[in-house]
């Protein structure tokens, strides 16, 4: 492994351990040249997953898309990163249990919508935005009114 420091190529494991139920090993690591730590993640290789964009184009499937968009939408919001992340990892985690090799951008935003409105209104809006691409303040209108009804049904529980 390469230090990002030196970019020396030996270091030595401090600490390993299992994250995300065990599919990824998180690994502490000393460069023995310069002594700078860090940390690497060691994932299972898993088949390519292509997703097909809304014009038909197909792109490799990437987490980092997801979560940098779930990102910018909780910005300035009480969301935890662990919670952005997890999102991130049901999202994953549905599609490849699916079992297809490819899937919409369709179907990967109301998966995230759907674990962002469990989390934070605001943030489910402001995502909801950008992935429905609201043309006019009637379909931004609509979708609060979902959202609002959705919290009085769970209030009234």
């Amino acid at each position: 492994m390469q230090c990002p420091h030196c970019h020396k190529k030996s270091s030595k494991v401090i600490d390993s351990r299992p994250t995300e139920n065990g599919r990824v090993i998180r690994r502490r690591r000393e460069c023995e040249n310069c002594g700078y730590r860090y940390t690497t993640f060691e994932r299972i290789e898993e088949t390519p997953l292509l997703v097909i964009k809304s014009n038909g184009n197909r792109e490799e499937f990437n987490r980092e898309k997801i979560l940098k968009g779930i990102i910018r939408s909780a910005e300035k919001r009480p969301v935890p990163m662990i919670e952005m992340t997890k999102i991130v990892d049901h999202v994953e985690n549905k599609i490849r249990s699916a079992g297809d090799n490819e899937v919409s951008s369709q179907l990967i935003g109301s998966y995230v919508m759907n674990e962002l409105a469990d989390i934070d209104e605001i943030s489910y809006i402001r995502f909801a935005s950008v992935y429905r691409q609201f043309k006019d303040m009637t379909v931004f209108y609509n979708e609060l009114k979902g959202v609002l009804e959705k919290d009085k049904k769970k209030r009234d529980k």
